[in-house]
């Protein structure tokens, strides 16, 4: 790539950043993030940006607040050092959950991280797989978002033999997604009915749209955070007649104790890509990592050259 292209790694997760890094053809930029006693944060800048092409990389993971605030600081440091163009790659958004007012007097809190990247200086946004189609429409600036479905699938049917596979959405929300992964797979798709019953206002499985008896069942979400609905879904599957049951998901947050509830339920395996950092403790035998940082990288080269992004997906 040309010297006008400028590629910074926020706090969050390096390793990734080292890998787009490679496969860009670039070093990451120096930058230098001081946390002072009072908790501020100061982020310096260390190469001359003027008149470059600037990709900002920050994905949301543990301490998210502190991650949103280092990268907003990063994103008008680079505005005020002149850079002519900056992208935030935030491969994991935050706070894309919170994309609607499903109860009184909340923030639509994914809109308002749109407001603030916007507000920081961001000229666009690159992401993945946001969790509704709507984040999306929430940026007036350009947001490009990148599908880790044909990166997983390929993942899939390199390292397994779904001849007699079928794939399951944990509910009815999950089965439009799930229908890309189905053609790519060329596989079916079973759907996993749950109903809420008294006032605990917690789902539970009740029925199983679909066929999973006799076969192996592939679960598909996109994303895992505590583990509950999928273990829930995990057990349902099997006592409908699986012979046996995987996962696989595009966010792996794998936050409290999940990791502890996967390596000790039915779950054969969890794939999952690395849009959020797994450490040492979390990388049992259970978990398998696909990388999207080639698919980051070619997203990267194709906005700094002006080519399609699109293309990306087919």
């Amino acid at each position: 790539m040309d010297d006008t292209i400028r590629i910074i790694g926020a706090s969050s997760h390096p390793e990734l950043t080292a890998k787009i890094c490679d496969y860009v053809g670039v070093e990451p930029t120096r930058t230098e993030v001081v946390r002072f006693s009072n908790e501020n944060l100061l982020v310096k800048i260390e190469e001359n940006v003027r008149e470059t092409d600037a990709f900002v990389i920050q994905t949301s993971n543990s301490p998210v607040s502190e991650g949103i605030i280092e990268l907003l600081i990063t994103i008008d440091a680079l505005k005020h050092a002149s850079a002519k163009r900056i992208t935030a790659v935030i491969p994991y958004f935050p706070y894309a959950r919170s994309d609607k007012k499903d109860q009184p007097r909340i923030s639509i809190t994914a809109r308002l991280m749109a407001d603030l990247l916007e507000t920081a200086g961001a000229d666009r946004i690159l992401s993945m797989d946001f969790h509704s189609p709507q984040v999306q429409g929430f940026f007036r600036i350009p947001a490009d978002q990148l599908k880790a479905a044909p990166l997983l699938c390929d993942y899939l049917m390199q390292n397994r033999d779904l001849s007699n596979h079928v794939l399951v959405a944990g509910d009815v929300g999950e089965a439009k997604e799930i229908g890309g992964y189905a053609n790519r797979l060329g596989l079916p798709i079973a759907i996993v009915d749950k109903r809420r019953e008294g006032n605990d206002d917690k789902a539970r499985a009740v029925a199983i749209i679909g066929d999973v008896a006799g076969k192996h069942a592939l679960i598909v979400d996109d994303e895992v955070a505590s583990g509950g609905t999928l273990m829930e879904a995990a057990e349902f599957v099997m006592r409908q007649g699986a012979l046996s049951v995987e996962a696989v998901a595009v966010h792996g947050v794998l936050s409290g104790q999940s990791v502890e509830r996967i390596s000790t339920s039915a779950l054969k395996s969890l794939v999952i890509t690395d849009t959020i950092p797994l450490p040492k403790e979390k990388r049992i035998d259970k978990i398998e990592v696909c990388s999207v940082a080639r698919l980051f990288a070619d997203a990267i080269k194709s906005i700094h050259i002006g080519s399609s992004v699109s293309s990306l997906f087919l």
